[in-house]
Formats: structure tokens, sequence, C-alpha cells
């Protein structure tokens, strides 16, 4: 039962309260004047009736404090899953629960991602350390001879060692919000060119290491017009294209390709960039999600089961769920935009970047 579910203000609960106790006490004392009943015993009704009427209120207005305690008790525990029922609640009341129930929201989703940062950042480690030691014993016990090949294999699982360490540095900054952005006019061919180089060298190099990335996965580079030019910071935007066509390169299919695409934009020195492969693509219900950190593509929010997005393919090793957030990072600090847009074949992510930026001190 939900006695102030009509009133949209706790003022006007304790108002209609307070008119409701003197109308049951003038029709109490009216009618003692009409009939042969004493006024003390009237009097002594009144209060009565006063006392259930304002138990009942007061029950109804500390019910949503006495289970937001409770719930806050339970979430001191480690329990995040706990809601608070006032929310339907019109009153400041209600308002309070809802606040409530959006902080309990917050803090269950900041301690699922610290939950899956340990998790992932662990199983990132795990495979290239046992790699390593494994590499690294061989040699020590004579298996296997210290030779050009089998350093390269140790090499390349230090080399995503680094990577994985980068990321997370990455992340603290983005949490800190200390990044600096420095701004720069560029051509774009030789910048996305020498981009797509070093992720062509980057397969080559790892064919052999177990690593995500692909020696069939053709890459082609799309600039309209040849000497089109930028303005952003080249650091991050390499950072934002790169985290691109590796995701790109780990969904193609087997001998897939992989395009970027730079146009000029709508304002003076803006630009816009695509990256496009031809792997299953992306629902567009999960779009929204693919941005988020953590979000490896591999359960679903709930993670009661698998989701159709962008299965774990060829080469694919799920990664650590950093590299597009990352991305999203890198284009939010130049004020531009970056999503998923509708392709007909594959996934095809959209970078737009502004035509003018000021540096970041």
């Amino acid at each position: 039962m939900r006695p102030f579910d009509p009133y949209r203000s706790v003022k006007a609960a304790l108002g209609a309260l307070v008119i409701g106790s003197v109308i049951i006490t003038t029709l109490l004392v009216f009618a003692a004047m009409h009939s042969d009943t004493e006024l003390r015993v009237i009097t002594i009704f009144s209060i009565i009736a006063s006392l259930l009427i304002t138990q009942f209120v007061a029950h109804g207005l500390t019910a949503p404090l006495d289970e937001m305690t409770e719930v806050t008790r339970a979430m001191a525990h480690g329990d995040y899953t706990r809601r608070v029922r006032a929310a339907q609640r019109r009153d400041e009341f209600g308002d309070l629960a809802n606040a409530f129930n959006r902080m309990a929201a917050d803090l269950e989703a900041v301690d699922t991602h610290r939950k899956e940062l340990v998790a992932n950042v662990s199983h990132e480690l795990r495979t290239p350390i046992a790699a390593l030691r494994a590499v690294l014993e061989n040699v020590v016990d004579g298996v296997s001879e210290a030779d050009p090949e089998t350093m390269r294999v140790a090499l390349s699982q230090t080399q995503r060692l680094g990577r994985l360490v980068e990321q997370l540095l990455d992340l603290s900054r983005l949490d800190n919000g200390v990044v600096p952005l420095y701004s720069r006019r560029f051509e774009v061919w030789p910048y996305l060119a020498q981009i797509l180089k070093e992720a062509s060298m980057a397969k080559g190099a790892d064919a052999g290491s177990g690593s995500h990335t692909r020696k069939d996965v053709h890459l082609h580079l799309d600039v309209s017009p040849p000497e089109l030019t930028a303005h952003a910071d080249a650091e991050r935007l390499h950072q934002v294209m790169a985290n691109l066509i590796d995701n790109a390169m780990k969904h193609s299919p087997a001998h897939g390709r992989v395009t970027v695409r730079a146009r000029r934009g709508e304002e003076p020195e803006s630009l816009e960039l695509e990256v496009l492969d031809e792997g299953p693509g992306i629902p567009e219900a999960e779009r929204y999600r693919v941005f988020e950190r953590f979000n490896r593509g591999g359960l679903s929010p709930g993670g009661s089961g698998p989701t159709p997005r962008r299965p774990s393919g060829q080469g694919s090793d799920g990664g650590t769920g950093l590299g597009l957030a990352i991305a999203r990072w890198a284009v939010d600090l130049h004020g531009g935009r970056i999503g998923v847009a509708e392709s007909p074949r594959g996934c095809r992510i959209k970078v737009s970047l502004p035509g003018s930026l000021r540096d970041h001190m």
C-alpha cells in the first residue's frame, strides 16, 4: 500500500496529515457536543486516532530511508545488485531513490570493470610470459639454440607485453585527464602510409608468435585528394588509426581486405577517416558498446552468454578491450567524433576530426 503516491511532495503529505488529524479531532468534538459522551473520552479517542495516523504516515515516509540503509549495508559487503524499490514514488523520496539507484548502478559497473581489468590483464600477461618462459627454458636446457628465429619469438612476446603496458599507461592518463594535445599540420597520405607499413611489418614479424596479427590480410590506402592535409595531434591520431587497423585485421576473414580511407571534411582542414574490413560486422544493437573499456565482444552485458558481435575469428586473441576505448578517448581530445557507420559488408568505423585545434598545455 502506497499512501503517498498521489502526492508529489513530502510537504504536501505532511500538510495532509495535519489537516486529516484536525478534521478527525473536530468531528469527534462535534460528536461529543451532540451526545452524552464525555469530553475526556473524545479527547482520548482523538489522541489515539492521531497517533495511529501519524504512525501510518511516518512508516510510509521512513520506509525508503530504511530500505536505503539496508541496501547501503549490502553494498558495503560487496553486493552492488540491490536496488531501492521506492524509486516509483513521485515525491522527494522518489527522486532520492532514483539518484541512489543510479549511484548503485555506477558502483556496480565500476566493480565489474575492476574485476574484468584484473581478469583480462592477468590473462593477457600470462600468455606472453608463459611463451617467453618456455623459449628461455628451452634455451637454458639446451633443447633449442639461441638462434635468430628463437630470439625473434622471444622478442615478439616482449613486444606484446610492452603494448599491454602502454595501453594501461594510456588508460591511466585517460582517467587522470592530464594528457596534453599538440596539433600540427601534416600531409595525410605519407602519414597513413607509414601507419599501414608498420601494421604490415608487425603482422609479418608476429606471424609465428601466436599473436593476433595476420599475414593473409591485405591493407589498402585510399586518400583523396592525394595532397590532402590535416591539422591534428599526430601521435594521438596514430593511436587511433593503429588500434582501428589492428581491430579490423583481427576480425577479417581469410585473405580479407582492410581499407583505410581519408577525405576532406566540411570545415577547413577538417578530416574524415574510415577503416573498413570484410569481417562479420557489428549488429546495430551492439554498436554503442564497442568503445567501452574492457568490452571484448565475448559476453553479453550481463555476462550470461555470448553475443553475436564480432565473433573471434582467425588470428583473434580477444585483446584486452582497451584499444577502441583509447581510440575514442584520443578522438574526444581532438573534439571529434568516432562511431560505427552503416556498411553493406563488414564493419566501417568513421572518425571525424575538426578543422582547427588549439594546443592543450
